[in-house]
């Protein structure tokens, strides 16, 4: 067995989106409340304040602010996972000398915490999923899914919103098809312009790229050069970074339905049962100086 995430978008009515934006804000706060108390313990240069002793003080905080019970206690815990993973990962970046790594920020009140139900708080039926909470509206954050969705094992339900709408981020359990080395390879160059295969028979085969950042990076520099001469947050400023913001989520999102439509053609239509491909690191080829501005846009793409 293996684990995949399966993403399922949900429209929660009126009543629910109360009770998710109710839920999301006192996240957020746990959120903010426990990283100001990190940022304030890393001042003085008290190094005590860890995961253990914030999920601990959890019970006298909901004690204090009864509203903090509203959220279920699993969902609480794991936003202060996430803070401590993000410090970590700070620590050891700031240890590697990056001097480009910050101190994880502060959510803003637009900021829609994203919920994780690890392991319980929540109930699975045939065609439905329902979240626990405790809200005071009472209404149940029951949701619809296709049936075609058939979950054995369900470990962690996620909800989250992304424009406006939402998702869940489902991890389950799916049976893995038994691997059988039939002797046969499939080596590909992963590039900017183009994709080239070759097999053990030493047949090349190239897939060129369709480059739809190419086609949006015209109007997105007008958009947003228009917006930048406007004053910060004024209406026509909102207008055009709205515009702006909607440019690059299309071309990510061709970007994306092109690349996943490759890599399924390329698993049918290949004999080999092993792939090999090479690994890149973005990150370290943007940093390198020989390297000039049209290839940094077109990495980051």
């Amino acid at each position: 067995m293996m684990q995949l995430t399966q993403k399922i978008r949900i429209e929660p009515s009126p009543s629910q989106e109360i009770v998710l934006d109710a839920l999301s804000e006192k996240c957020r706060l746990i959120y903010n409340f426990a990283l100001s108390e990190r940022k304030e313990a890393f001042k003085q240069g008290i190094k005590e304040i860890s995961y253990i002793k914030q999920q601990n003080d959890l019970p006298s905080i909901k004690k204090q602010y009864p509203e903090y019970s509203w959220v279920y206690s699993k969902v609480l815990q794991h936003i202060l996972r996430t803070l401590d993973a993000n410090y970590k990962s700070f620590f050891a970046l700031n240890k590697k000398g990056d001097k480009d790594a910050n101190t994880p920020k502060f959510r803003g009140k637009n900021y829609f915490t994203t919920m994780t139900y690890n392991q319980s708080g929540f109930k699975v039926g045939e065609d439905w999923i329902e979240l626990s909470h405790k809200h005071p509206i009472g209404t149940k954050l029951r949701f619809e899914i296709p049936k075609k969705f058939a979950f054995s094992k369900i470990y962690q339900i996620s909800i989250y919103k992304k424009e406006k709408q939402y998702f869940l981020s489902i991890v389950c359990d799916k049976q893995e098809k038994e691997f059988v080395d039939n002797q046969q390879y499939q080596a590909f160059d992963l590039g900017v312009m183009k994709q080239t295969a070759v097999n053990l028979q030493g047949k090349f085969l190239e897939f060129w790229n369709h480059r739809p950042d190419k086609y949006w990076q015209k109007p997105t520099e007008e958009l947003q050069s228009r917006r930048d001469h406007c004053r910060k947050y004024s209406p026509k400023w909102r207008m055009l970074n709205t515009l702006h913001n909607k440019c690059k989520r299309k071309s990510a999102n061709q970007m994306k339905d092109f690349q996943h439509k490759l890599s399924r053609k390329i698993v049918n239509n290949t004999k080999a049962n092993t792939l090999i491909i090479g690994d890149l690191s973005p990150r370290d080829m943007c940093k390198k100086e020989k390297y000039k501005k049209g290839l940094h846009r077109s990495v980051h793409n």
